[in-house]
């Protein structure tokens, strides 16, 4: 059953299948060859997306929508580069920048490659930056977006793996910003090695007044993760005071959303909602049937016995999940796989929510890595760019991407040390 399941999902990603569709059509094909009634597959699928964290999914996204409509995104481009974009190289580390920002209130890659990538990349390709290596800064900077909390996948994770959503949300601070920070100073190196960006201060507010015009952006990711933090709400509720804070600014602060534009943004927001909803239903089932078969526990043991160090364990989990996240999108990968893996990193005595950080950052990757790379798709199609244009320039960027993972995979005091801090 196991086989038909992987073979069916195979081809159907080769037929460029959707990911929802592919994992769906491997489940029938379990169902068919192991007789589970379909009543049971119904039970399962609802079950999957009945989970009160998950209601964080679709408001993060209506919250980014708002943002990127009323103002709040640009506003924060604004402060980004009064900041750093009176350096060489200082526009491409004000991309890398808003996207830390965006990050702290959006939860969603896709959402923040659209939301900063559509005022970003023109900018950008204005100020002489080759097309092909903008849409690859934005589409690796955006990756920010499911490290820096809130975090759709570290929602997932802790649903999945049965963790603690507010422990992995502050674990994943000071990674996010070691990849962020890490980025930037490649950029400016990389500026001042190509020749790049000389003129990028030009128009540049003082950072008084970029602070002043940003004051209710800047106000927003202190709103909702102090909330979280401060224990004044969950991670789900925080979503929902983001919607309404990006709601009220919008229409009544910035004035730039107008009653006309709502029906847009809702219409755009519930079909991406809709779209990682039918993935996680999907990828439910296909889990349910995939532990019905015992593949959990045989892939446990195998681990056990192969990899008997747990350096050896992570090394050989951070392969997979590289080579796993370029064809599964990673809202599926960490449902079906961390009931499966999470166990086994205990047995080696990994902290869950290391494990899970490391997860969430491991996957990202195949945010930015051909061929299902949704954060490239989203890239191309604000810079106007094929997929094919894009690989070579985005090359060193998946390598920083990678040294940073490396760290983090083994310094597990970045993750946890901030959790201990607040939760021991």
């Amino acid at each position: 059953m196991s086989t038909g399941m992987l073979l069916t999902m195979v081809l159907c990603f080769a037929l460029t299948i959707s990911v929802a569709v592919s994992i769906g059509l491997a489940a029938l094909v379990g169902i068919q060859v192991s007789n589970v009634n379909m009543l049971v597959a119904v039970k399962e699928m609802f079950s999957s997306i009945n989970r009160f964290p998950l209601a964080a999914i679709p408001f993060f996204i209506l919250a980014g929508n708002l943002m990127e409509t009323g103002g709040i995104s640009r506003r924060l481009v604004e402060f980004a580069k009064s900041l750093v974009g009176g350096v060489q190289g200082g526009l491409p580390m004000t991309c890398v920048l808003t996207c830390m920002i965006f990050a702290a209130v959006s939860g969603s890659s896709v959402a923040t490659t659209f939301a900063i990538g559509a005022i970003l990349i023109p900018a950008l390709i204005k100020h002489g930056y080759p097309r092909p290596w903008a849409a690859s800064l934005q589409a690796t900077s955006a990756e920010l977006g499911v490290i820096i909390p809130p975090s759709i996948p570290m929602i997932l994770y802790g649903v999945a793996a049965e963790v603690s959503i507010g422990e992995l949300f502050i674990a994943g601070i000071v990674p996010g910003l070691l990849i962020g920070f890490t980025l930037m100073v490649f950029v400016h190196l990389y500026c001042r090695w190509k020749g790049w960006g000389k003129t990028d201060g030009d128009g540049r507010l003082s950072v008084l007044r970029a602070t002043g015009k940003a004051g209710w952006a800047l106000l927003m990711p202190v709103i909702i993760l102090g909330g979280i933090y401060g224990g004044i709400f969950t991670p789900t509720e925080a979503a929902a005071v983001a919607v309404l804070y990006a709601l009220v600014v919008g229409m009544v602060v910035h004035r730039e959303i107008g009653v006309a534009d709502l029906g847009r943004i809702l219409k755009k927001s519930v079909v991406s909602s809709a779209v990682i909803m039918f993935i996680i239903a999907n990828a439910g089932l296909f889990a349910y049937l995939i532990t019905r078969a015992g593949v959990p526990d045989a892939i446990g043991l195998w681990l056990k016995d192969v990899l008997q160090e747990p350096l050896l364990f992570l090394l050989g989990v951070n392969l997979a999940l590289f080579l796993i996240g370029m064809f599964i999108e990673t809202s599926a990968a960490i449902i079906v796989l961390a009931p499966i893996l999470a166990p086994v990193a205990a047995h080696f005595g990994v902290d869950p929510v290391h494990f899970g950080i490391v997860m969430v950052v491991n996957l990202a990757l195949g945010m930015i890595t051909p061929p299902f790379g949704v954060n490239l798709f989203a890239a191309c199609t604000v810079a106007k760019i094929s997929l094919d244009q894009i690989v070579t320039s985005l090359l060193p960027f998946v390598l920083v991407i990678i040294g940073c993972l490396m760290i983090i995979t083994y310094s597990p005091w970045l993750t946890l040390g901030l959790r201990d801090l607040v939760y021991r």
